[in-house]
This record gives structure tokens, sequence and C-alpha cells, in this order.
């Protein structure tokens, strides 16, 4: 995919590009320089902020680590 820069140095990413991303009017981009290109990342730091707060831990769970490790399968619950 090709896009142009405009006069004023901005760019129009693809449609096809901002609905895979999921990204609406105010999505926050990161963005990198890495051996001579440009690096666009989504900034996942909004959507956490957004969630921060509205989950409670499973009863049992006395960290987050453990609910990670239950998520992610390492652990059962038998063991927690």
């Amino acid at each position: 995919m090709e896009v142009t820069v405009a006069e004023r140095g901005q760019i129009t990413l693809p449609k096809q590009v901002r609905d895979a991303l999921g990204l609406s009017k105010g999505s926050t981009l990161k963005v990198e320089l890495e051996e001579g290109r440009i690096i666009l990342r989504k900034d996942v730091g909004e959507a956490l902020r957004k969630v921060r707060g509205r989950f409670k831990l499973i009863d049992g769970l006395t960290s987050t680590d453990q609910a990670m490790q239950l998520v992610r399968g390492r652990a059962s619950n038998e063991a927690l």
C-alpha cells in the first residue's frame, strides 16, 4: 500500500488498515523509527485505562499474576 504525505506532513491510513486495527477518529498511535522505517503501533494503553478497575479477581486468587497464569492455562483451580 502507498500513501502520500500531504503538505502539512499528514497521511491518510487506508480504510482496510483502520478497520483491521479498530482505529477510529481520536485513536492514538505510537510512532517509532526503526532502521529507517516508520513503525505505527496502536496504543493499547488507552483501552486498558478504560477497563482498569472494572474487574474483580476470582475467589481464591490473591494476585493478578495468579489470574494471568490461570488465563494462560498454567495453573489449575486446585493449585490456587
